[in-house]
């Protein structure tokens, strides 16, 4: 059985493509030498602000400044129970930054029933052209957020395209780790089986890229693996071309891989 190729469209607008090294950086610095590697993504996150920590207005605006018409970019906006969450765009926006392609909010401290009001509250919130990336977190259980089947569920009927699967805990074991392997591996499909674009994040090493893709993710999303230091260090421009030429090579001809065809990857 092949997976089609998702829907590559979002609210009548063209759906941006997602596909490749998504690099996430604190600075402007560090997103040239992440476009230098290789990144096919550049996303705006301070790590020291949780999982999905914004950055500053005029931190996000230098990085689009570097970013904007080469690749695109996006905005973490921390998590979905703080109201504000969409106005991190707005706020980036008026420090005079383009619009990003996508932003993302987490789902922790929600309840199953709660998130899909949350979500579409950032969603409405977003300015328009900015796509919402819903998110998933494997350690929901720690992290009190809804079951990631849940959200599949919610985010494949409410008509968005993306998921990001990520950890909240970024202290506990990543998406790929022996504790939750199973379990992502169960959720990457089931998203794939939704139509949905995926993108694998939390705590992904090297040696986890290989699997990720072929599970089924389109996009691997890293930080601390292509950092000198560690999540908290700063991006290094070998370590990005390193993952970036693996993923390259990885990706089957057609730019993804179909999950169901690896023996291992079955729900």
């Amino acid at each position: 059985m092949t997976i089609p190729e998702p829907d590559r469209r979002h609210g009548g607008r063209p759906h941006a493509i997602w596909r490749g090294l998504l690099v996430s950086v604190r600075s402007a610095a560090e997103a040239r030498d992440a476009l230098a590697g290789g990144a096919a993504i550049i996303d705006v996150k301070e790590p020291s602000r949780g999982p999905l920590g914004a950055g500053d207005a005029d931190v996000a605006a230098a990085v689009a400044a570097v970013a904007a018409g080469i690749v695109p970019w996006t905005l973490a906006c921390g998590e979905l129970r703080a109201a504000a969450a969409a106005q991190v765009v707005a706020s980036v926006i008026a420090a005079g930054a383009p619009p990003p392609a996508a932003a993302k909010a987490g789902p922790a401290g929600l309840t199953a029933r709660a998130w899909g009001p949350a979500f579409g509250e950032f969603a409405r919130g977003l300015p328009a052209g900015v796509e919402p990336i819903a998110v998933a977190y494997a350690d929901w259980r720690q992290t009190e957020a809804p079951d990631p089947l849940a959200i599949i569920d919610a985010v494949a009927s409410a008509g968005c395209r993306t998921l990001l699967f990520d950890t909240g805990d970024k202290s506990g074991p990543g998406l790929l780790a022996a504790e939750l392997a199973t379990d992502a591996a169960r959720w990457i499909v089931a998203a794939r089986r939704a139509g949905l674009v995926v993108a694998a994040a939390g705590r992904l090493t090297a040696g986890d890229i290989p699997r990720a893709i072929s599970l089924g993710a389109h996009v691997v999303a890293l930080r601390g693996a292509v950092c000198r230091g560690g999540r908290t260090g700063v991006v290094e421009r070998k370590l990005v071309r390193a993952v970036a030429t693996l993923i390259s090579t990885t990706l089957e001809p057609d730019g993804f891989a179909d999950p169901l065809s690896h023996s291992g990857a079955r729900a």
